[in-house]
């Protein structure tokens, strides 16, 4: 699902799911389309996820960040911590995102931060600041996760990326 590097995640996670055959950084990284776009998870826990993005090659037509390149920065990111927060039993998938455009930005790097608002049983929401390289802030997202069971399909496909 795309090559990640420099993953910090806590051991304890780590181990779980080595214990099934899954190979952690590669089942929680940015997925293919994050790949395409440069994402990367720099650190990744139920408390916190960061990670970073190119604006190069994520531009619209006027130079300025895509607003969409930014949702999935904000998508992926919420999903990674809504995955973890729910363990190896279920799988987060994506209900509902709100996107807020606060500025432009032309070049560099943006970084994302997502940290939990709530973490149930079913759902886990998580607000995503995303920010550029002057700290200031370019997009605000909140993102909704289900939490479903782990189907058979599901975990045939789990270890067959992972």
């Amino acid at each position: 699902m795309g090559e990640q590097q420099h993953v910090q995640f806590p051991q304890e996670v780590i181990d779980e799911y080595a214990a099934l055959g899954v190979d952690l950084p590669a089942l929680f990284s940015a997925g293919h389309l994050g790949t395409r776009m440069g994402v990367q998870i720099v650190e990744a826990s139920a408390e916190r996820v960061v990670g970073t993005m190119p604006v190069e090659g994520n531009t619209q037509p006027y130079g300025l960040l895509h607003g969409g390149a930014s949702a999935v920065l904000a998508e992926t990111l919420g999903s990674v911590g809504s995955m973890l927060h729910a363990g190896s039993s279920k799988i987060a998938v994506g209900v509902d995102l709100n996107c807020t455009h606060h500025r432009g930005a032309r070049s560099g790097l943006v970084t994302g931060v997502a940290t939990p608002l709530h973490r149930g049983r079913s759902t886990a929401t998580y607000e995503i600041a995303i920010s550029d390289e002057d700290g200031r802030r370019v997009c605000s997202a909140r993102l909704t996760c289900l939490l479903r069971d782990v189907t058979a399909p599901d975990e045939a496909h789990l270890r067959t990326t992972g």
